[in-house]
């Protein structure tokens, strides 16, 4: 039975660990929230009172942490992962962080002979609890490989993005999409709506022409069109508007530093910032629409 030790029981992490304990993984879990590692061995876990305790005797070593500083910290700080880990361990970072720290973190595996992929995730909180997430991966051939097993215990699409920090790459590239189509979908039908035009009759239409986008069919802003859409259920995060906000900024750091052109992005991480300081950074990223309506 592998040993797994699992850093960050958060929204995702939490159901992430639980997946690896149903196909037959040994994890030990940590988290600054007990209540969080205390409900890791509920599910059949074990837990750890360190990070440390984590690492010390885990194969595997898998991160879910929410920026590029904890990251840092749990990697490189004094009693972190790669202070303690033994030879051999694979490391895996599913955060979504800058692609600079990822690429950083990976070379500090390097100079201690680990293997390390950075594996970022798409699918929320509901692929994380159904074992559906998509997994973009960064790394060599080599630790892909040691790594595609561990994922699909946890995912349904895994894919080698290239090499290390490439994971973080698509991540935010996708994400900048999503935010921007999510914006424009809400516009869409509000403009519809001040039109005189029926939201069914828009989704009939554009859901199956060229309108048609994930933030339309899959996540549709607009209560009763999509049966699985926060929408439905006053836009309880699946993922909140202050982690779309998070990439966005991410993408935008990125596009400054390869001189990138990204209006767009740039723009929907300007109208996702407003949104956030109206007062709903915990609301589902599809409550943009609220925003847009002047809710």
């Amino acid at each position: 039975m592998t040993k797994v030790g699992f850093i960050g029981l958060g929204n995702m992490g939490m159901p992430m660990a639980q997946n690896l304990l149903k196909a037959a993984y040994e994890v030990t879990g940590f988290d600054l929230n007990v209540d969080a590692t205390e409900r890791l061995a509920a599910s059949g876990g074990s837990t750890a009172n360190s990070i440390a305790d984590a690492c010390k005797t885990a194969e595997v070593v898998i991160t879910m942490l929410p920026a590029g500083e904890q990251v840092r910290e749990v990697y490189l700080g004094a009693g972190g992962a790669l202070a303690t880990v033994e030879p051999g361990t694979l490391l895996i970072d599913s955060s979504t962080i800058d692609v600079v720290t990822a690429r950083e973190m990976a070379q500090a595996a390097r100079d201690k002979a680990l293997a390390m992929v950075d594996a970022p995730v798409s699918g929320g909180v509901a692929g994380a609890e159904t074992a559906s997430l998509t997994f973009m991966v960064g790394g060599d051939d080599a630790a892909f490989e040691r790594a595609r097993p561990v994922l699909e215990a946890m995912g349904k699409t895994i894919v080698h993005a290239g090499g290390p920090g490439n994971g973080q790459a698509a991540k935010i590239c996708n994400n900048m999409i999503l935010g921007a189509s999510m914006i424009v979908v809400s516009e869409a039908f509000l403009l519809a709506e001040k039109l005189g035009l029926d939201a069914q009759k828009l989704f009939d239409i554009s859901s199956k022409s060229s309108g048609q986008c994930w933030s339309m069919t899959s996540y549709c802003p607009v209560p009763g069109l999509v049966p699985t859409s926060p929408a439905n259920r006053d836009y309880k995060a699946g993922f909140t508007a202050a982690m779309m906000l998070k990439d966005l900024k991410l993408a935008q750091a990125a596009a400054r530093a390869t001189h990138a052109t990204t209006p767009l992005g740039a723009g929907a991480a300007a109208v996702y910032e407003r949104f956030i300081e109206s007062g709903d950074s915990s609301v589902d990223f599809s409550g943009i629409i609220r925003y847009l309506r002047g809710d």
